[in-house]
């Protein structure tokens, strides 16, 4: 999954970035709430990590803007003010939750998988197709009852397909949702994690799950 960090306090903001990139998501960083919205304009994001206190636009400007347009993108507040009243004011824009810092960072990202979850298909931290599963709360992965083992590119690619099973999946759109503004594109990079994760997944076993589709992209169905 992809998710925009808008926070200016920069020592966090590479804290954060570096815990959620470690866990295997894509991240973009901002600092104020202006390129919050550029950031937002030009990208789709999973979830959005956003502090109330930024200069140029505060959090709740920001989100103002991402609900009046009818962005649902999954939005939680990051902020030191702790006031029951803060809360309240941050839900009632639309925000899905709120962390007070300082916080735990295995917090954040269960909060994240929460938030996340609420807007997927799925309503369980469980994914499976045939024979394969994909646990998102730990990230283990098994076939047959074996464990795959991933990287964790591979993992995000996989728990993408898996989210849209049955839909074809561009180079483009897995770009987009697994790789930040960082990645240049226009290589095989994509296709040489692809050929990894197909060998993983499907190597050894009658039924693939794995399925090129020349012109178009990828998609994860089982075959009868």
């Amino acid at each position: 999954m992809r998710i925009l960090v808008a926070e200016d306090e920069r020592d966090l903001n590479r804290l954060i970035c570096r815990t959620l990139a470690r866990a295997g998501y894509s991240v973009d960083a901002c600092f104020d709430g202006e390129s919050a919205m550029d950031y937002l304009l030009g990208a789709e994001y999973d979830c959005l990590l956003l502090d109330i206190m930024m200069p140029k636009k505060d959090g709740r400007e920001v989100l103002r803007e991402v609900r009046a347009q009818g962005n649902t993108t999954p939005v939680i507040f990051l902020t030191a003010r702790d006031s029951v009243q803060d809360r309240i004011e941050g839900l009632d824009l639309g925000a899905d939750d709120y962390l007070v810092k300082p916080f735990d960072f295995d917090e954040l990202l269960a909060r994240i998988r929460a938030a996340t979850r609420k807007y997927g298909v799925q309503k369980t931290s469980v994914l499976t197709i045939a024979d394969l599963t994909a646990d998102t709360g730990s990230r283990t992965v098994t076939r047959g009852g074996k464990e795959i083992r991933l990287s964790a590119k591979e993992y995000a690619i996989l728990e993408y397909l898996l989210r849209h099973k049955g839909t074809v999946i561009s180079r483009a759109r897995l770009e987009d949702h697994i790789w930040n503004y960082d990645y240049a594109g226009g290589s095989n990079v994509v296709d040489v994690y692809m050929t990894y994760l197909r060998k993983k997944v499907d190597s050894g076993f009658d039924k693939k799950l794995i399925h090129t589709i020349r012109g178009a992209g990828w998609i994860m169905k089982e075959e009868p």
